[in-house]
């Protein structure tokens, strides 16, 4: 049993991203900061602004690239996964993962342009990327869960994710700043995040059992049979069973699409917002504002461990909407590091959303297609983040001069928006109980 935890896996692969994350922002700024400095200022414009339009270039490139060539890849390598292992969807990606992010390596040790990073982000999109490699790990948590405590444990995962992400944030601008080789600040930590891609990679071939392959232990076998006497007293208890709705299954990728969005759009900001002036910070506090944005993976599981004895799937994907809607408005008119954080306390509860919906989802399909659905639902999402990504990058730098935190207010109406499809189907229960209920009671009762 514990051969087929995916923990081991998630938590690695995160603290690798972590350390990933803030050397490449740090060496993207050293670099962009190093040729400025070099170039004569423009008489309507200042060296800061220059900056952030150049960080803010770079990722609008970096992500386009990195979000639409997994369209290229993604389904295939999941409908391979689907059909020999569920091992394909998350081994490819990491493989892609520990190849890629040698180029930043190879760019802080030898000096390459930066550019380079954009042959890493075409590599790591080819080989699935965070679109098939997160797919997989949510088809492997639902395929190991019973339908009652599926959302728990798809929490759980995020948790782990963030829990993972919170200690790599944490070490990693001092790892980046105190820890190099002769003068190229970020070496050791460079060198940290591959091994920890490596040793994701080794766990996945040589350890790691599918649900599938762990079919025939006694201890599988035993649980297996207590789910299915669950599900079967749900079934009994519920005299009606619920059938697959194309209804719920459209507003719920509508819903994820658009939160995922306003979520993904609110990273690339938030990325470069920090490092402009009143915040201005540096490797350091850009590490201890990564891990305090991983907290909300540990306050939205304990969020979803309290509140589902409370309410069910869609109360709590509303209460995480409404967390991350409202620390979006607050975060628009942040002026200082304290109020940064004060923004991401009120989005202790944002994370529930998504993988709420997607066990939601989960418990209107098969099985057999949780690789492929996952998939499409991840690639519509990045998708769109991709596509709107460049409008919101240059409306961020439009609105640098006047008002720049005019973006995350766009962000948070973008992600109250995202409570409507769920209203729908909220509507559409209550709609649907209320017919059961009025057949039950038309039906007529035999005379005495």
């Amino acid at each position: 049993m514990a051969r087929t935890w995916i923990e081991p896996v998630v938590a690695g692969a995160q603290v690798a991203s972590s350390f990933y994350d803030t050397a490449l922002l740090m060496v993207v700024r050293n670099h962009y900061n190093t040729s400025i400095n070099s170039q004569e200022v423009p008489s309507n414009s200042s060296r800061d602004d220059m900056l952030q339009k150049a960080i803010s270039n770079f990722y609008i490139i970096y992500n386009v690239i990195m979000g639409l060539t997994p369209l290229l890849s993604a389904y295939v390598i999941a409908k391979i996964g689907d059909r020999t292992s569920r091992k394909v969807t998350i081994c490819v990606p990491l493989l892609g993962y520990l190849l890629s992010r040698m180029f930043l390596l190879f760019v802080i040790i030898w000096e390459w342009p930066v550019e380079v990073m954009f042959g890493s982000a075409a590599l790591n999109g080819l080989t699935g990327w965070f679109t098939t490699y997160w797919a997989g790990v949510m088809a492997w948590a639902s395929l190991c869960s019973s339908e009652r405590r599926r959302s728990l444990q798809l929490v759980i995962i995020e948790m782990v994710y963030g829990l993972a992400g919170f200690i790599g944030s944490l070490v990693s601008g001092h790892l980046f700043v105190f820890l190099h080789i002769t003068s190229h600040q970020g070496t050791i930590l460079m060198c940290c995040s591959i091994g920890g891609y490596a040793f994701c990679v080794l766990y996945c071939v040589f350890i790691l059992r599918t649900p599938e392959e762990d079919d025939n232990s006694e201890t599988t076998r035993l649980l297996r049979e207590s789910t299915n006497t669950t599900i079967q007293e749900d079934k009994t208890e519920n005299s009606v069973p619920e059938e697959p709705s194309k209804l719920i299954l459209i507003t719920l990728f509508v819903s994820a699409i658009i939160f995922s969005v306003a979520f993904t759009a609110t990273d690339d900001v938030v990325n470069v917002f920090v490092l402009k002036k009143p915040l201005n910070w540096g490797p350091v506090d850009v590490g201890y504002g990564n891990a305090a944005a991983y907290m909300t993976y540990i306050t939205s599981f304990l969020g979803v461990f309290i509140f589902n004895r409370f309410t069910g799937d869609l109360g709590l994907i509303t209460i995480g909407i409404i967390s991350f809607g409202s620390g979006l408005l607050i975060m628009a008119f942040v002026r200082s590091t304290y109020m940064y954080y004060i923004a991401r306390t009120a989005m202790i509860f944002s994370l529930i959303p998504t993988p709420t919906i997607r066990s939601m989802i989960s418990k209107q399909i098969q099985g057999s297609s949780y690789g492929k659905v996952f998939v499409v639902l991840q690639l519509a999402i990045e998708l769109v983040a991709v596509s709107s990504s460049a409008g919101f990058n240059k409306l961020y730098q439009a609105t640098l001069d006047w008002f720049s935190g005019f973006c995350f207010i766009v962000f948070g109406a973008l992600a109250y928006i995202s409570i409507i499809p769920i209203g729908i189907i909220a509507c559409h229960n209550w709609s649907r109980r209320t017919q059961q209920n009025n057949v039950v009671v038309s039906d007529p009762q035999p005379c005495s």
